[in-house]
């Protein structure tokens, strides 16, 4: 029997199978994510600034419950466990989405959001354990997942737009069922290799486990109904989440300041200081389900070649970068880093906040040889695209292997949480950024097309000088994760 070759051996078990299932568990997420401002808005009839903020309360949900799965993943359910809970409830909110009615959608996102905001940190906290703290593979592993991920959202978008240039919602979120269902089937397949490998959990008593099971499932049923309420009032509960999130960051300060080992603490402050950069990131990035698509919807020609657009088939530039970026990109590194040239978290960061600000002032360049209807050439909206994608690579998957380095075993659960957390709070921030231009139901491009300009101007500069001030930053930066000094 041949021997497989030494680096397909050091793959740890199970490594490939979560590849495959971070796939299928992304397409729902990828069709609402993709459409749902313009399911609201086209379907609903919901003004486009209500679609907005329920889109930013959709996301700040989607990403805020990653903290709490955090915490519930390997203490009070499995993260295998808690997976699987979490998909079996978002395909019951995807058919209920379907019902296509006000009322169903309420009850369809709140079962969606617990389902897909609790079990996504499983999902990586199941890889990051496959992994010892200094492994090499590590981050490769993390930009192949995070590939897989974008595969997911590749085919997510392309179908959603297929369904969309029809407004087949129904049919559209009926598929979305399909990449749920899917994930579970495989998931199961799996069971045993998917098995947690050091979780607090593990340590307790059948009884223990047994009751801590009972709780976990009450606890992943009675947030469906209390996010159900939330949602009803959209401007209220995204007051209450920005609230929740500053007592999240100020609680994090103090166990960091308390934290009794010096090395650990600088480490935990280095991720401070990183996630706060990447605030600014995701603020930006999360407008490209509602500003970003709005803007493109009514003022950028959806035209390639002769050949209608639809705009979900937008996002997939974003997906293609990704997709082929990945694994390039993870090659490349290690290549550099065999010939020691300094590549390492601090300026990846960075770098990843210019390339966003360049994309955002891209735009304005656009509006400013815009056709005579206003109309702005899809080659610029693509360019910004693929900037913000390349940025999007830089910070996004080494993001969540740097929890595996940078936090305390005790706290990687909660830290990988709170990474998430982030990005719901740019969700937040990218709603209202997104309500800056006003969009009535008369408004043409001609009309919209300064105030984005100004707007895109204002947040592209603002992204360029914090990747400015994170470049002065990185010697601090190293000194803090304890990197050596770079040549």
């Amino acid at each position: 029997m041949l021997s497989k070759p030494g680096f397909l051996a050091r793959i740890p078990a199970g490594s490939a199978v979560l590849f495959f299932v971070q796939m299928f568990a992304t397409l729902a997420y990828a069709v609402l994510y993709s459409s749902l401002v313009l399911y609201m808005t086209k379907h609903l009839r919901f003004p486009p600034e209500q679609a907005a903020l329920m889109m930013g309360v959709f996301g700040a949900f989607n990403y805020g419950l990653h903290l709490f799965g955090g915490y519930l993943g390997g203490r009070f359910l499995s993260n295998r466990n808690l997976f699987v809970g979490g998909m079996v409830l978002q395909v019951l909110g995807c058919a209920a989405i379907a019902g296509g009615t006000s009322a169903l959608l309420y009850w369809g996102l709140a079962l969606f959001l617990v389902g897909s905001g609790l079990n996504v940190t499983c999902l990586n906290m199941m890889l990051t354990q496959r992994f010892a703290p200094e492994d090499s593979l590590r981050e490769g592993a993390f930009l192949w997942n995070y590939a897989g991920m974008n595969i997911g959202f590749f085919i997510g978008f392309t179908m959603a737009g297929h369904y969309q240039l029809s407004e087949s919602y129904s049919s559209l979120f009926i598929f979305a069922t399909v990449g749920g269902l899917l994930a579970i089937v495989l998931s199961a397949i799996f069971w045993r290799t998917l098995a947690d490998l050091d979780t607090p959990l593990m340590q307790v008593s059948t009884a223990q486990f047994r009751l801590r099971f009972v709780v976990g499932v009450a606890i992943l049923l009675g947030l469906v109904p209390v996010l159900w309420l939330l949602l009803q009032n959209p401007k209220d509960t995204d007051t209450l989440l920005k609230g929740i999130c500053a007592l999240v960051a100020a609680a994090l300060v103090f166990i960091t300041i308390k934290h009794p080992l010096e090395a650990e603490r600088r480490r935990m402050w280095a991720y401070l200081i990183l996630t706060l950069g990447s605030l600014m990131f995701w603020s930006l990035y999360q407008m490209a389900p509602s500003g970003l698509q709005l803007f493109a919807v009514g003022n950028v020609r959806l035209e390639l070649f002769g050949v209608v657009i639809a705009p979900q088939w937008v996002q997939n530039i974003n997906t293609l970068v990704i997709v082929i970026g990945g694994p390039l990109l993870a090659a490349w590194f290690a290549r550099l880093r065999e010939r020691g040239w300094p590549v390492d978290i601090p300026q990846q960061f960075a770098a990843s906040l210019v390339l966003m600000g360049l994309g955002f002032l891209a735009l304005p360049l656009g509006i400013a040889l815009a056709d005579g209807q206003g109309q702005v050439a899809f080659s610029w909206l693509f360019t910004s695209y693929v900037l913000q994608s390349v940025g999007e690579l830089l910070i996004s998957p080494v993001g969540y292997a740097m929890i595996g380095r940078l936090a305390p075993r005790q706290y990687q659960g909660v830290m990988m949480g709170s990474w998430m957390l982030v990005t719901g709070l740019a969700s937040l921030f990218a709603a209202d950024f997104s309500g800056m231009v006003a969009q009535p139901a008369d408004s043409t491009a001609l009309i919209s097309n300064p105030a984005y300009s100004a707007l895109f101007t204002q947040l592209g500069a603002g992204s360029v000088a914090v990747g400015g001030v994170l470049v002065l930053l990185i010697p601090a930066l190293r000194r803090l994760i304890g990197e050596p000094a770079k040549p």
